[in-house]
């Protein structure tokens, strides 16, 4: 039988544990997918950046392949994955208050504009 085959009788027999090698896959796609959005956006604007895009792709992959952990019970990993996950929502809630900050800044720069016009 081959290796197709087995994979195909595998899933067809075991579906739940496919929908969590899926998981699995999936958190750590999209945790390797940010080191490629963070080199593009560095390239584009020709220094190191770290877009909002590698923050929201380190907790969603984080989160997806900590569920994955807790699920294979491969506790010695929890640590790794379970750690940095408030670090990425703190991040991504700085960079959001920082914007409405500045959002805020620029529209009563702007009402003090008008005045004095």
């Amino acid at each position: 039988m081959g290796y197709m085959s087995h994979l195909y009788l595998s899933a067809i027999q075991n579906p739940y544990d496919t929908i969590w090698m899926a998981v699995g896959y999936a958190g750590q796609l999209i945790f390797g997918v940010r080191f490629l959005i963070q080199w593009l956006k560095s390239e584009q604007v020709g220094h190191s950046v770290i877009p909002i895009a590698f923050w929201y792709c380190s907790i969603v992959g984080g989160f997806l392949s900590f569920l994955y952990i807790v699920h294979q019970q491969e506790w010695p990993l929890l640590l790794g994955q379970a750690l940095p996950l408030p670090i990425y929502a703190r991040n991504i809630w700085m960079i959001h208050r920082d914007r409405r900050a500045a959002a805020r800044a620029a529209r009563a720069a702007a009402g003090a504009g008008r005045e004095s016009v």
